[in-house]
């Protein structure tokens, strides 16, 4: 697996595992820090050109500092891509000397899953998101 920064050509694969649209994808990678895993094999060269298919995104991450705090706006894929992926903002943060926070919705077990196995820690609970409950997690200074 090969992380990479996701680029505006990433957006409709982004919008396939987040099930939102592409344009809000575009967005967020325009507004936000945003990696992708990708299938190693996929993986090109960093100095080329990306031309991102779908099929080869395995997850990906947003994240963002509000505060004394960097939040994962977003993270998705398969629970290895996002385990991994999860390390960016950690990774982060420890330079930054910050905590890191993270909204799991109920449900979505495998990420709650590689939330936890990424060290964060059920601190409670979330606001409701399209009704969905939520558990906030957080990592204190990585």
């Amino acid at each position: 697996m090969h992380v990479r920064d996701a680029v505006e050509a990433d957006a409709e694969a982004l919008g396939a595992i987040a099930d939102a649209p592409s344009d809000a994808m575009r967005g967020l990678v325009h507004d936000r820090t945003v990696r992708v895993a990708v299938d190693e094999e996929a993986a090109t060269d960093p100095n080329e050109d990306v031309d991102a298919d779908p099929d080869d995104l395995l997850g990906f991450v947003s994240f963002d500092v509000r505060g004394d705090a960097v939040h994962v706006t977003q993270f998705g894929g398969t629970r290895e891509a996002a385990e991994r992926l999860l390390a960016e903002p950690l990774r982060f943060a420890a330079n930054e000397g910050l905590a890191v926070e993270l909204l799991a919705i109920e449900g979505e077990d495998d990420l709650r899953d590689a939330a936890e196995s990424a060290g964060f820690e059920a601190t409670g609970p979330g606001p409701r998101f399209e009704g969905k409950a939520t558990t906030r997690y957080r990592v204190e200074r990585p």
